[in-house]
């Protein structure tokens, strides 16, 4: 058997969130499907969802409701016809998760109904919820359903590194065949071919210094998708969560939107309350709002931090809605029906992505995109809490009903060049990607973070410039190691932010800029689109 062969598929999905598991379960059992996991398979943005996930499931909302909040929320950039598709499917697909068995928490210990939280941005409780580690309960659920399928291979510690272009196998429709990718426990590179490809690699945040996000959120699939000649849009919307749980040893712990929700106060040190002179909804404001005035006042006092008080609430309410964030933060010893949590803003999620169709097709054919790495229109120039996994869910079930209907068509795989690491070594000089790394998530956080100018931005792009140069030639040199890839990826994806960024001439929804503090109207329903060099609309999506 030539260990070197192509790996051959029916769908390969590269991305173990909810998207990816979903769409794996959502396609039929008679295919093969491969599963790209760059760590173990729960390693991701969806494990550590904490608040839930929205959908209309009261009598007393309604669908027009919650897509009249999502569009308010997006600030005038979201796609109309994409926010009613989410939100309509949002019921079915609440059930499609009962249905695999996840054990959403309920009104009583006892109740027939379930616990529905509200956040910012919505006028109704309509966010479905396990306690406050949603994310964590529908990822092993998925999980588990996925590993006793027996069409599904799963493979963990398996990093992508590009995608296999049809041109250079002298395809002219440049159909996208599948990916290189490097098997993290051998250090080799294999080839993994497929009728169709699905990017679902989550977001992009570890472009930043502070962020919510674990490690592997690193912009894999936008990069990707760049580099094969899709399109990008609206990368200057990062949406950074207001509270992240400030201590030296808490790396990443985010405090949910639902604990505001459910009556949270944000504090100045001194325990004076603040949201209510930014907005009239105080603490159910709007995230972008939120994230803004904690950095206003956080420089304006030159406090490290502030403060987000349950404390009044009572012991055993506290407990019982929010146990892992009681759990944690008791660790390092804050007792949260006592004490007022420290909290900062932190990188949380990329609202922007590569460009997508109602049916999560890209540009490039055959090549899917779903979940965070994607832009479908949905959240415009700011996520409503709670939309992203709906929109995971959502965006896996259109694409597996297009990949099902397509497949009795889709042409046999032609064989494809192998990697080719010939003219490489192994590289004696690991302390360039550290020293980028750091260099390229610091200049980030200080020019291009909550709120940016012309010469933030400026300053930011000349140090892109200069870092893409000496990653390409180091990548050229040497063979490809996980951290490498991580940071290629990440300095793609700065590139896309810091020029979305700099074409946006106005400040509206997570995009602040001081040198154009006002709306333009004149941005109304304009998402930013860049188009890569290599763009050929061969598949053009709808």
């Amino acid at each position: 058997m030539n260990k070197n062969a192509p790996k051959q598929f029916d769908v390969l999905i590269i991305g173990s969130g909810a998207a990816g598991l979903s769409l794996a379960l959502r396609l039929p059992e008679s295919i093969s499907i491969a599963v790209i996991a760059k760590r173990q398979l729960s390693e991701g943005n969806t494990y550590y969802a904490q608040g839930g996930i929205s959908a209309v499931l009261d009598v007393e909302d309604s669908i027009d409701s919650h897509v009249e909040d999502t569009l308010d929320a997006g600030a005038g950039l979201c796609d109309a016809q994409t926010v009613r598709l989410v939100v309509e499917k949002g019921p079915e697909n609440i059930q499609w998760l009962l249905d695999e068995g996840v054990d959403f928490t309920r009104d009583t210990p006892a109740g027939s109904g379930y616990h529905l939280t509200r956040e910012g941005g919505h006028s109704h409780r309509r966010v479905i919820h396990a306690a406050d580690a949603t994310g964590q309960e529908v990822e092993s659920r998925l999980e588990s359903q996925v590993k006793a399928r027996r069409n599904i291979s799963l493979f963990e510690e398996h990093n992508a590194i590009d995608l296999i272009m049809g041109a250079k196998q002298g395809i002219p429709e440049n159909p996208c065949l599948g990916a290189y990718i490097l098997n993290k426990k051998t250090n080799r590179v294999e080839t993994f071919t497929a009728k169709f490809t699905v990017l679902a690699t989550g977001g992009a945040s570890k472009v930043y210094l502070y962020t919510s996000n674990p490690d592997v959120s690193t912009g894999d699939g936008i990069a990707m998708a760049w580099r094969a000649g899709c399109r990008v849009a609206n990368m200057e919307f990062i949406q950074f969560h207001p509270t992240c749980l400030y201590h030296p040893h808490a790396k990443s712990f985010l405090i949910t939107e639902a604990l505001r929700g459910e009556g949270g106060k944000l504090l100045l040190p001194d325990g004076t309350q603040f949201m209510p002179r930014f907005d009239k909804r105080a603490e159910l404001a709007p995230r972008d709002i939120v994230a803004r005035a904690i950095d206003h006042e956080m420089k304006r006092i030159g406090a490290d931090c502030l403060y987000l008080d349950i404390s009044h609430k009572p012991a055993e309410f506290i407990r019982e809605h929010f146990p892992n964030i009681y759990a944690k933060c008791l660790e390092f010893g804050i007792d949260i029906t006592t004490d007022p949590i420290p909290v900062v803003p932190a990188a949380h999620y990329t609202c922007g992505g590569v460009i997508t169709d109602l049916k999560a097709r890209t540009d490039v054919p055959n090549l899917f995109a779903i979940g965070e790495t994607s832009y479908t229109g949905l959240h415009g120039a700011n996520r409503m809490a709670s939309n992203s996994l709906l929109e995971c869910l959502v965006y896996a079930q259109q694409a597996a009903l297009d990949i099902e209907q397509r497949l009795p068509s889709a042409a046999t795989l032609p064989e494809v060049m192998p990697w080719d690491e010939s003219r490489v070594t192994d590289s004696d000089e690991e302390v360039v990607v550290s020293h980028n790394w750091n260099e390229l998530r610091h200049f980030m956080w200080d020019y291009v973070g909550i709120v940016r100018s012309n010469k933030r931005l400026e300053r930011a792009k000349r140090r892109i410039n200069l870092l893409r140069h000496e990653i390409k030639e180091y990548y050229s040199n040497f063979r490809v190691t996980n951290d490498l890839l991580e940071l290629r990826n990440l300095v793609e994806v700065a590139y896309l932010i810091i020029h979305s960024a700099q074409h946006r001439k106005e400040s509206r929804g997570l995009h602040f800029n001081i040198d154009f503090p006002r709306q333009d109207d004149r941005f109304q329903k304009m998402p930013t689109v860049l188009i890569p060099n290599n763009y050929q609309p061969l598949n053009p999506v709808d």
